[in-house]
């Protein structure tokens, strides 16, 4: 995996952040439910680190596949074809995958916790929430687990269950950016925008912040009206002009009359 990453330059490297950062930003995503293992509003890898990987042949999906469908009840290979076809954009076709091999495998928390990644990934939060919680125990949490459930109860709606489920994550995992940005947007739709903004400034601080961070930074502080501030944080990420062309773009949404319903209907974790 490191490998194949240190094989992308590094200006194709900045472009492609430039690029998903216009995007997320211009729609008010600022980076949920995008993907990246750990990252904000992200639900992690269905089933280990090596989901972060490049995007398999048609020829790999095919050969996992044929290896499922041999034998259904193989959770590990399950994961492995969920997987594979995530990083081809297949997500219903990997959650239903993963749910074949869980119920075959119903005391498989590794099992458990991807296929109820996968029901956040595929919009069926409230199944989500009912498989995580078979996932892990309170005696040996995970915190990505709870970051899913976090992630799960947001999108519903239900922000102070999902500030739980952040915090107790974060006892695990001080000071993950990922959790912090994603705890910080919470607050924000609880319209909760001075602790959101101390959440998120947190969460861009720390060394593993990415520009999805400080994308949500600069959508809180336009939220507060705080333009140039906010432009000044994506300029860190994209040129003058992008910044700039982001901005109005973010003042667009903070004009909305419901703004809380503005930031659900765009993908924050009101939401990922």
């Amino acid at each position: 995996m490191m490998t194949a990453l240190f094989r992308v330059t590094q200006s194709q490297a900045r472009a492609g952040r430039r690029a998903a950062l216009a995007a997320a930003v211009a729609l008010g995503l600022a980076g949920c439910n995008t993907g990246s293992p750990e990252t904000t509003g992200s639900i992690g890898p269905l089933g280990g680190p090596s989901a972060a990987a490049a995007a398999p042949s048609r020829q790999d999906v095919d050969r996992l596949a044929e290896r499922f469908n041999a034998d259904p009840a193989d959770g590990r290979t399950a994961m492995a074809y969920a997987r594979a076809l995530r990083a081809t954009d297949q997500i219903s076709q990997a959650s239903a995958v993963l749910q074949q091999a869980a119920l075959r495998n119903p005391r498989d928390r590794a099992l458990l916790g991807a296929y109820g990644k996968s029901l956040v990934e595929a919009g069926r939060f409230r199944e989500a929430i009912d498989v995580l919680a078979n996932a892990h125990t309170p005696a040996n949490p995970d915190w990505r687990i709870l970051s899913a459930q976090g992630s799960a109860s947001a999108q519903l709606g239900e922000q102070a269950r999902a500030q739980g489920f952040y915090e107790a994550a974060l006892k695990i995992r001080p000071n993950e950016p990922s959790l912090l940005s994603n705890l910080g947007l919470s607050y924000a739709l609880s319209r909760n925008l001075d602790q959101a903004e101390q959440t998120l400034r947190l969460a861009a601080d720390q060394p593993g912040a990415d520009a999805r961070v400080r994308a949500n930074l600069a959508m809180v502080l336009s939220l507060k009206g705080r333009f140039a501030d906010a432009e000044a944080v994506l300029r860190r990420d994209m040129s003058a002009e992008e910044a700039a062309t982001n901005v109005a773009s973010l003042r667009r949404l903070a004009a909305q009359p419901n703004r809380s319903k503005a930031l659900s209907g765009a993908g924050l974790p009101g939401q990922g």
